[in-house]
């Protein structure tokens, strides 16, 4: 049997041939655009997600409590602002209070900061002198620390969050208490002495009882504290703005999401201990720092010479039997340094203490300049 050749069956069959190849490479060509968009649109949706979770594990952040010779946990960090938010709308969102953020960056409009304007966020802290049990609220700081009792196997770790506080003629009582009583979606029963101040401002008074809901200045979550017969509540607020200021009628006001996620994490039974400390020290690893605060309005007689004030506290906090374990024989407080700190008030922890050897060097160095 003899194959006949056909040059035009082979012409048209290369011919079909090339135009299947030139279809198989547009569908190759098309399907990997379209599996590039895939991924890309994947990626872009992965890095928003990563970014949204960041940003919400910035409120939940808990930090490992240090042992009891180190008094400073936290870091500060910076952000910058944009031109559609404001320095409290940046305050809520990395957890520091208004007054906080504030003192923290004099520099910056508190309503119109400009874009791209660096901000420092003040999360660093130096621990309160009192027990590490239970809560522990500065209201100077206008602050609360958890000290969440470890499980066993589990590091001790140290929450934070800011609070608002009672103003100057509704004081938040100092001294030591206990939760006992937690209620979700409470309802309120205003004060005689907040409706009279309300009726004095010419104002129209609350309702006798104000249900849960919208317009319940408790918010959602309310903890009870056994001081003042019961009187005194941690809840949540309304008007999230207020917080980190003196707004309250003596209760305790935190950011919605924090008493939410704080009100689960603390029993019934929990001790509470509240302070007065414009002026906390702290060691870390052997150096001494300052964090001072704007003392209350109503202690401002008392702190008229405030440097004088904090010098004696840096020296009465020098001649405690634990702080003589980390004083080196070269340890010196920088009279600079605590001067600044003095002028600034910013609400940080700041180093205030130097190795004499390393002033003596770098005064040697100074001089050497000049000559």
């Amino acid at each position: 049997m003899k194959f006949i050749s056909n040059n035009n069956a082979i012409y048209r069959f290369r011919k079909r041939s090339f135009s299947y190849y030139f279809v198989f490479i547009a569908y190759l060509h098309l399907n990997m655009i379209a599996r590039l968009n895939y991924m890309y649109n994947f990626f872009l949706s992965f890095v928003v997600l990563t970014n949204f979770l960041l940003i919400q594990s910035v409120r939940a952040e808990t930090w490992v409590l240090p042992p009891p010779d180190i008094d400073i946990f936290g870091q500060i960090r910076t952000t910058q602002a944009s031109r559609t938010e404001t320095l409290l709308d940046i305050a809520r969102q990395y957890d520091i209070g208004q007054i906080e953020i504030l003192l923290a960056n004099p520099a910056v409009d508190r309503w119109l900061p400009e874009d791209g304007a660096t901000v420092i966020l003040p999360s660093r802290y130096i621990i309160p002198q009192g027990e590490r049990k239970g809560l522990l609220l500065n209201l100077p700081e206008m602050r609360i620390y958890y000290f969440p009792e470890p499980k066993k196997g589990e590091k001790p770790i140290i929450i934070t969050h800011p609070v608002g506080i009672g103003r100057m003629d509704w004081v938040t009582p100092l001294g030591i208490s206990k939760i006992v009583e937690k209620k979700k979606d409470p309802s309120w029963i205003p004060p005689k002495s907040l409706q009279m101040d309300r009726i004095a401002n010419g104002e129209p008074p609350y309702p006798s009882i104000v249900p849960p809901g919208p317009t319940n200045p408790l918010g959602r979550h309310a903890m009870r504290l056994s001081i003042g017969s019961g009187s005194y509540l941690i809840h949540g607020t309304i008007k999230p703005f207020g917080v980190g200021m003196r707004v309250s009628a003596g209760c305790v006001r935190m950011y919605p999401e924090d008493i939410e996620a704080l009100f689960d994490k603390v029993p019934i039974g929990t001790q509470v201990q509240i302070v007065n400390q414009p002026i906390k020290l702290g060691w870390l690893l052997g150096s001494l720092f300052i964090e001072l605060h704007p003392p209350l309005e109503e202690d401002q007689e008392k702190y008229s010479n405030y440097r004088s004030i904090v010098v004696a506290a840096v020296n009465d906090f020098l001649a405690r039997d634990s702080s003589k374990r980390n004083i080196s024989e070269d340890f010196e407080i920088d009279p600079e340094a605590l001067q600044q700190a003095i002028h600034d008030k910013s609400g940080m922890p700041t180093l205030i203490s130097r190795s004499r050897s390393q002033n003596q060097l770098h005064t040697q160095n100074d001089k050497s300049r000049l000559n």
